[in-house]
């Protein structure tokens, strides 16, 4: 070891050693990508700047994947579509709501969501894994993320992942989604099996959008991923050197930043218009009116 820099001690490195890994989460990953500015506020500041307080869709996004979560440990003979009304009501939170009313609406719509959801799902088949923490290793960058639901069907491992926004999924989505295929290489890497197979199961719709994935596809995301994370641990030695001095976090201006939660922090961010209300993903919602497919007999 040898003190430098304000007398902290920093390991030497010598020829041959191996690099040194990068920790990061595909959230993080995708926030450099989205918004340099942001990643900074997020995960590198000291102290992190206060974010905006939880948005309403947020809060019943987490009342339904808490629900979905819960119902797996009930006693069997209590595994119930309906059981997943009284679930969400005993996760639910009043955070980001215009008023008690349209927090109320809210609740019985998120209710109705996940007993209709869960009316097909087969109570006995067990996943191999609930909200399971995964994690792999690829060259200098170590993933980290936690699955929605892990499912062994048939000896085929396949990662679920649960979406409650308003919006119905596009074709594409688990295709394209970087998460999803690192959580599958990462299952693969741990469980030693293989895991091509994703799903986003779209709760308020029903809809369940697949893609199976090959090995030289998920080594491509794989790729992307390491990619990406050569440019973190760029900026983030940037940021450790100059500090807010770093010219390696310029802010991504558009429509997004009406949304984002460091906006109060972020001058050029507040230009590309009006902050979104608390509620406003949930009056698109309403606008857009998209309504569950009537299932028949």
């Amino acid at each position: 070891m040898s003190d430098v820099g304000a007398g902290r001690p920093v390991q030497q490195e010598f020829a041959g050693m191996p690099p040194k890994l990068y920790a990061a989460s595909p959230s993080r990953l995708l926030a450099l990508v989205d918004c340099p500015r942001r990643y900074r506020m997020q995960y590198l500041d000291k102290p992190r700047p206060e974010a905006r307080p939880q948005r309403a869709h947020t809060s019943f996004g987490l009342a339904v994947h808490n629900a979905l979560r819960d119902w797996w440990d009930l006693p069997r003979d209590r595994r119930t579509a309906s059981a997943g009304r009284e679930l969400v009501r005993q996760s639910w939170i009043d955070v980001g709501f215009r008023d008690p009313d349209q927090a109320s609406q809210w609740r019985k719509r998120a209710q109705e969501h996940v007993t209709a959801y869960l009316g097909g799902v087969d109570p006995d088949d067990q996943p191999k894994g609930i909200e399971r923490t995964v994690s792999f290793v690829s060259g200098a960058l170590r993933v980290t993320g936690r699955i929605d639901r892990l499912d062994d069907r048939d000896g085929e491992l396949v990662v679920v992942d649960y979406k409650t926004s308003q919006k119905p999924l596009g074709e594409d989505d688990a295709r394209t989604s970087l998460p999803m295929a690192l959580y599958a290489a990462a299952v693969w890497k741990m469980f030693r099996r293989p895991c091509l197979r994703v799903e986003l199961h779209h709760v308020p719709t029903g809809e369940v959008v697949s893609h199976t994935h090959t090995p030289e596809s998920l080594t491509r995301k794989v790729d992307e991923a390491k990619s990406i994370a050569r440019d973190a641990q760029r900026v983030d030695a940037d940021f450790a050197e100059r500090g807010v001095e770093s010219t390696l976090f310029p802010p991504v201006v558009g429509p997004l930043c009406t949304w984002c939660d460091f906006r109060a922090h972020c001058p050029e961010g507040q230009t590309a218009g009006p902050e979104k209300s608390g509620w406003a993903a949930l009056e698109a919602a309403e606008a857009a009116a998209v309504p569950r497919p009537v299932e028949v007999d």
